[in-house]
């Protein structure tokens, strides 16, 4: 990786934009893409993709989408000591929240806050089996409820992890927050900017969603606004191999994850195949993936008349906090993948994908 890439990467880690409020992340992209497409589009939920079109006549369309919004919290209600009451924005391991900083983002400005320690006795027999995210205060140092106010804190305000994105001592991985999944949109832009000038035999649509960790609720209306014949999701999914065990889905280093299954997508069989295929003609690592989790594909390939849809994803370690870990070289497999579907697919591939269901 070299370090335009680890820039970019820990400029789009270090942004901060929980699901509902991503304008940080798509003002980014916004700047970023539109030297590198045809043109660039900004839904009225806030969805961002820019357009690369193709001079192949009957050229398909393929979509490739990240999604901007990383997991937080949102300020459900002030105190009158000026502490805040919270519900949490995605999904969260109640254990991984107390104690950490974040930003408070209001109307009038961004200020720093922390998450309350959990008090001792509160972890204590079957109290602990009933912790809620929403149990723990936040807290910004203001003396009242009136003081909150008067910095313009209202309910319904952000708050997101504070994380700055470093390179591990061997600098084979990264350190971040929100590598769910502001990896998709690291991709999205490096493959872009190495496909400049090429021909390509498809319409590539290329951008990032709102709102994925809530429910996949941005996807929708972009599948429905472009109309893809091949929808490829590029997201992050949590590592199972910290203890060291061989025979678990997501271990860092061995290439990027080809997801065959999750609880709202079983992957088409032949898109399946052409992944599997690509892979090998090009040497590129990967792993078999079968996941808890889902994307946007999930979503996706149940729009419009049914879209062939998948996911080129990587694996991180302690995703849905405030630090992940991943493996650079996984990260370089998932973009060298992306980089040769975008390069390939064409007509005739479409047509042999539709006729291997």
């Amino acid at each position: 990786m070299n370090d335009n890439q680890f820039k970019r990467i820990k400029e789009l880690t270090e942004l901060q934009g929980i699901s509902g409020n991503e304008g940080e992340v798509r003002a980014y992209l916004k700047e970023k893409l539109t030297p590198l497409v045809d043109e660039v589009e900004i839904s009225g939920l806030g969805n961002i993709f820019g357009i690369k079109k193709s001079s192949t006549e009957d050229a398909p369309k393929l979509m490739v989408a990240a999604h901007m919004d990383e997991v937080g919290f949102m300020v459900s209600q002030i105190n009158d000591n000026g502490t805040f009451k919270v519900t949490p924005i995605g999904g969260w391991n109640v254990y991984a929240v107390s104690a950490q900083r974040f930003t408070l983002q209001t109307k009038q400005g961004n200020y720093p806050c922390v998450s309350s320690a959990v008090a001792p006795h509160l972890l204590r027999g079957s109290k602990a089996q009933s912790l809620k995210p929403s149990d723990i205060l936040f807290d910004a140092g203001f003396t009242s409820k009136e003081e909150a106010m008067s910095y313009g804190v209202r309910p319904g305000d952000s708050l997101v992890p504070d994380v700055e994105t470093i390179r591990t001592a061997n600098n084979e991985s990264i350190i971040s927050k929100a590598w769910d999944n502001r990896y998709g949109s690291a991709v999205i832009l490096d493959t872009l900017e190495k496909i400049q000038g090429q021909s390509l035999k498809s319409e590539l649509i290329m951008g990032a969603s709102v709102q994925e960790e809530v429910g996949l609720r941005g996807i929708r209306g972009a599948v429905h606004r472009y109309q893809p014949d091949l929808f490829l999701a590029v997201d992050c999914s949590p590592a199972a191999d910290a203890e060291g065990k061989k025979d678990v889905q997501g271990r860092l280093g061995e290439g990027f994850l080809l997801r065959v299954q999750d609880p709202g997508m079983i992957t088409h069989k032949g898109l399946r195949e052409y992944l599997l295929d690509t892979a090998e003609t090009n040497n590129i690592p990967y792993q078999y993936f079968f996941s808890k989790g889902g994307t946007d594909a999930g979503a996706a390939h149940t729009m419009n008349d049914g879209v062939i849809s998948g996911v080129i994803g990587v694996p991180a370690r302690y995703i849905h906090g405030h630090q992940s870990l991943f493996r650079i070289s996984d990260y370089e497999a998932a973009q060298a993948m992306l980089e040769a579907v975008v390069t390939t697919f064409d007509r005739t591939t479409y047509e042999t994908l539709v006729q291997n269901t």
